[in-house]
């Protein structure tokens, strides 16, 4: 079973991602539970969403205590919240953020980081800092638990409308395309 979690702030499409993300593994052959989690979160307050999927059924319906990725698409999040809270050892990083890994402040759990500019693609594409499309393609490029293809069926298949479609196909594409994978040794993170 491969667990994910998606963190990010109300109002940016968290939810919305993890629901894209079910969409398009389910259209791959994969058994899926998306657990949005939703409470008295405002807009701007971090909020997390759960995913996991296996290649047989899941039963288990609990929040996720263990992922193997983690996917960060607001910058700032993890100032507030510690976003590698059980990350499993040799976990993945999917983060928005226009840094170097250089200058990232890793967990030791962490193997495989997938940096992505999706705010800058965010602002260029809507004029708006909103990144769940952008990350979606970064976290196929990253990870490659789903296809592009997969993904862009999914986004067909979401609420957006005319040009809000193009869009987000393009934030897509522009997310898997802008995205720099690293794998790291356990020195780099010292």
């Amino acid at each position: 079973m491969y667990e994910v979690r998606i963190h990010g702030r109300g109002g940016q499409g968290a939810v919305l991602m993890g629901s894209m993300l079910a969409a398009a593994l389910v259209a791959e052959g994969k058994f899926v539970v998306a657990v949005p989690s939703f409470g008295f979160e405002r807009r701007g307050a971090p909020v997390a969403t759960y995913l996991r999927c296996d290649e047989r059924e899941i039963r288990q319906m609990t929040n996720i205590y263990r992922p193997n990725c983690v996917v960060c698409i607001d910058p700032t999040v993890a100032r507030a919240v510690n976003i590698f809270e059980g990350l499993r050892d040799d976990g993945v990083l999917v983060q928005t953020t226009a840094k170097g890994l250089e200058e990232l402040r890793l967990s030791e759990q962490v193997k495989t980081v997938g940096l992505c500019d999706a705010v800058a693609i965010a602002l260029d594409i809507f004029k708006r800092p909103i990144t769940n499309t952008i990350m979606l393609g970064a976290l196929a490029r990253t990870t490659g638990l789903v296809s592009l293809e997969a993904l862009r069926h999914a986004v067909r298949e979401s609420d957006f409308r005319d040009a809000g479609l193009q869009q987000n196909l393009e934030a897509l594409e522009r997310g898997y395309e802008g995205t720099q994978v690293h794998t790291l040794a356990r020195q780099e993170l010292a």
